[in-house]
């Protein structure tokens, strides 16, 4: 499993969507300028990668059967 490259790109896609949620958290957490430039923006690309995350989850199951 862990050879298989639609694997790794799952894990990598998992992986960004925990990290853009990190600074999104971050950003409300601090509050401030970036917050208010920034929020909106970044949930965005969240819900984006998520997106990307869960098709391609999908996708590995469906070849992995």
């Amino acid at each position: 499993m862990f050879n298989d490259p639609l694997f790794i790109l799952v894990v990598l896609s998992m992986a960004a969507v925990a990290i853009i949620l990190l600074i999104g958290i971050g950003g409300f957490g601090r509050g401030g300028e970036f917050n208010r430039k920034h929020a909106n923006k970044v949930m965005r690309m969240r819900i984006a990668a998520q997106f990307v995350a869960v098709i391609l989850i999908l996708v590995f199951v469906y070849f992995s059967r």
